[in-house]
């Protein structure tokens, strides 16, 4: 009993230090705007979707008015690049990226920059 009343404390100074730690590894949330080349709802529906499929996204809103894109996304799960590539690998710029050749030739007619009105 003795040596567990002098083995506590010593194991408390180990404890402590790495407990607190701990709770400074918080994922934190993180929010980036995209500027993409989107011009109607199918191009946002679609999107939306290959973003909210990356790991880490709390949310992809897409404004049509602007074409930007707003990721609400958890920082070390994912990336602002990550999600650009993303968005490329669906055809669409994003911000200095370039849409990827054969996904963007096909993309409907009206998701496409000379596609006319929609």
């Amino acid at each position: 009993m003795k040596n567990f009343k002098l083995i506590a404390p010593l194991l408390l100074l180990l404890i402590l230090p790495a407990l607190s730690m701990a709770q400074e590894v918080k994922k934190k949330t993180e929010v980036v705007y995209i500027q993409t080349s989107a011009q109607c709802g199918e191009c946002q529906q679609t999107i939306e979707a290959a973003v909210n499929k990356l790991k880490g996204i709390k949310k992809a809103e897409l404004n049509l008015t602007d074409s930007k894109l707003m990721v609400e996304y958890t920082a070390g799960k994912t990336s602002p690049d990550e999600i650009k590539t993303a968005i490329v690998n669906t055809g669409y710029d994003a911000d200095e990226m370039k849409a990827d050749a054969a996904a963007y030739k096909a993309l409907p007619m009206c998701c496409k920059k000379d596609g006319g009105k929609h």
